[in-house]
């Protein structure tokens, strides 16, 4: 999965990331999933989630984005936005698709590849 900043905005520093992580973490635990792998940019973050078919792609990605949105602003208070620009974290939209049969070190190695911010 990937979830992109509203207006693609480089918002997101290692601090951010690492509280990030421990968000979803929690969250997919909540929903008997499992975080296999996490990364991100500035401007987006990577996922690759193991789940039941028991809970929907959009319902997944529902929670997590809403839960990482709310609690980040908390914690990282300089994340909020004026009001005209809808205060909301994540882009509305996200991609995801299935990864069966790819080989899972592949995928994580994938992840774990991206440009960090410091």
């Amino acid at each position: 999965m990937i979830f992109v900043t509203k207006y693609r905005e480089r918002k997101l520093t290692n601090e951010v990331l690492i509280t990030a992580e421990a968000i979803i973490r929690r969250e997919c635990l909540k929903l008997k999933s499992d975080l296999v792998a996490f990364n991100g940019e500035s401007d987006h973050v990577h996922l690759v989630v193991s789940y039941t078919p028991t809970i929907s792609v959009s319902r997944l990605v529902q929670v997590l984005k809403s839960m990482t949105g709310r609690e980040l602003k908390l914690h990282h208070p300089y994340l909020n936005q004026v009001a005209w620009r809808k205060n909301s974290l994540w882009s509305s939209g996200y991609f995801a698709c299935s990864v069966e049969g790819a080989p899972l070190e592949v995928l994580k190695q994938y992840v774990a590849q991206q440009d960090r911010p410091h």
